[in-house]
């Protein structure tokens, strides 16, 4: 079909704000990156470059011979992975559970789970809970809390409710557990769903901020997003260890702006690499969470 000259006026007009708008939007990232490769001296003498003069990787050199840095890097990966594989485990076995007709008292697990999704008992009673439960200065105040995710189960309840039950009574015939089912047949069957919850844990988890906040005033036990606010709150890096920091300043090669810019880049690209690899299952893991025949 043939399109009128409004239709591709409107097309092309569309374009072009598409691209500038995202243009916009990336540029700030883009300049973090161009920054945090510039050597101090050129970034000193200019306050705007679009591309890195005299290429340099002394920033990064910088951050990873600190000790601060590599332990909240640590941690955040440690959050990333340990908190995502169990929070995974527990809302999918919460959702199949809840979304198996023979389960008794299932209408009584569900309205307990809407519960908590329409009221928030609010910050200090969650305070005081982890607090009583001898959780401060622990990584497991941030995990354990959003180990059932009451929004991600449901809809995981949701996809599961399109697995027959027949399935689970052949297994049953042939003398499988709930258990084993669960494991061996229901989550390999789930692998598009749960591979597009694992990137909301993960995001969630790389980039938990409030909760370390309040929960962990140990700086050794900070995760990055906790570091790079102290950083980039402070006037100085926030990072330096005393003997890397005395050298790196007698001999003047990284200014705090670099340094900051080269955190805020290792945070940010780790979470950034994961999406290639599940974006394939990430848009049909949610399309199949979101349909109920």
């Amino acid at each position: 079909m043939k399109e009128s000259f409004s239709e591709k006026l409107f097309n092309y007009t569309n374009l072009g704000l598409l691209l500038l708008i995202g243009l916009v939007s990336l540029f700030p990232f883009y300049y973090i990156i161009v920054v945090s490769f510039t050597d101090s001296k050129s970034f000193i003498s200019n306050s705007l470059t679009l591309y890195p003069k005299n290429f340099t990787l002394d920033a990064y050199r910088y951050i990873f011979s600190t000790k601060t840095f590599t332990n909240s890097l640590g941690v955040s990966a440690y959050l990333a992975v340990v908190g995502t594989a169990l929070s995974l485990i527990v809302s999918a076995a919460f959702g199949y559970m809840v979304s198996r007709k023979r389960l008794y008292g299932r209408k009584f697990f569900m309205i307990a789970l809407v519960i908590t999704l329409l009221f928030n008992p609010g910050i200090i009673p969650h305070y005081l809970l982890i607090k009583e439960m001898g959780l401060m200065n622990s990584t497991w105040s941030i995990i354990l809390p959003g180990l059932l995710s009451a929004w991600n189960a449901i809809l995981l309840k949701t996809f599961f409710d399109g697995i027959p039950e027949s399935l689970e009574e052949s297994a049953f015939i042939d003398g499988a557990n709930d258990i084993r089912i669960f494991f061996q047949i229901i989550l390999p069957l789930s692998l598009p769903a749960l591979a597009a919850f694992g990137l909301f844990f993960a995001v969630g988890y790389w980039n938990t901020f409030f909760q370390a906040v309040m929960y962990i005033t140990d700086s050794t036990k900070w995760p990055l997003q906790v570091l790079l606010q102290a950083m980039l709150v402070e006037s100085s890096t926030g990072i330096a260890d005393a003997g890397v920091a005395s050298q790196m300043a007698s001999e003047q090669q990284v200014t705090p702006e670099i340094i900051k810019m080269a955190a805020i880049v290792v945070a940010t690209v780790p979470i950034l690499l994961v999406y290639p690899f599940l974006q394939k299952h990430f848009a049909k893991g949610v399309m199949l969470g979101s349909v109920k025949g």
